[in-house]
């Protein structure tokens, strides 16, 4: 490896706050798919896991007295695509990123999709070089300070329940669910429901239980309402 590379990568590593045993998991977390083949799309995977359950886990002993479907909220807040950019704009990864020629003069290294996908990348390679204790303190020192912000999260009204006050502030007929079709095994089920208001075409959506399903198909139902 180069000097200006090294140099590079040792900055990094002072930005992240962690020094690599092996300093090639970073350097793999930094590199796009455009730039080489052992690019870092399989530590974003398993990055995604291990934030989601960081998160999880520090939300649930913060937040005692919330419910399954607050928390959840939280969490989605957390760990979106704008607040994992935000985290990866603080530490600069933009700067440290493996770029090919294209995604460079497109402006990559400020996308937020790719950044955010590099900070995933970067707490799965911290996973793989030091284990679980360091990931966390990774992780929650970005997440940390956001919970202040979480508050407002829980008076949040769920999809279902504003599109039922949409609808009889208009005077319409409640929403009505219908479950289209329930396929998978016992242990992995897959719940399709449609969401109908009078007036719109329905709309449909998957989970992995009927109630998030119904959720999902009110969201976007919402969403058609509301244009």
């Amino acid at each position: 490896m180069k000097a200006d590379e090294l140099r590079q990568q040792q900055e990094c590593m002072n930005r992240i706050g962690h020094q690599f045993n092996n300093p090639d998991l970073l350097w793999q977390a930094l590199t796009h798919r455009s730039y080489a083949s052992a690019h870092n799309e399989r530590l974003e995977f398993l990055g995604d896991g291990i934030l989601n359950f960081l998160a999880a886990e520090a939300l649930y002993a913060r937040f005692p007295k919330q419910p399954e479907g607050v928390l959840t909220r939280m969490r989605a807040r957390l760990v979106r695509e704008e607040t994992l950019a935000e985290f990866a704009t603080e530490l600069r990864l933009g700067d440290c990123l493996k770029l090919g020629s294209g995604e460079l003069k497109s402006g990559g290294f400020r996308r937020a999709s790719t950044i955010a996908d590099a900070f995933e990348a970067v707490i799965a390679a911290i996973y793989l070089d030091a284990g679980t204790e360091a990931t966390r303190n990774f992780v929650l020192r970005y997440l940390l300070p956001r919970f202040d912000t979480l508050e407002e999260v829980a008076t949040e009204k769920d999809p279902k329940t504003r599109l039922q006050e949409w609808c009889q502030a208009r005077n319409k007929a409640l929403p009505q669910y219908e479950l289209l079709k329930q396929t998978g095994e016992a242990h992995a089920l897959v719940f399709t429901v449609s969401c109908q208001v009078t007036g719109f075409s329905p709309t449909q959506a998957m989970a992995n239980s009927r109630r998030k399903a119904e959720q999902a198909a009110a969201s976007l139902m919402l969403d058609v309402c509301e244009e």
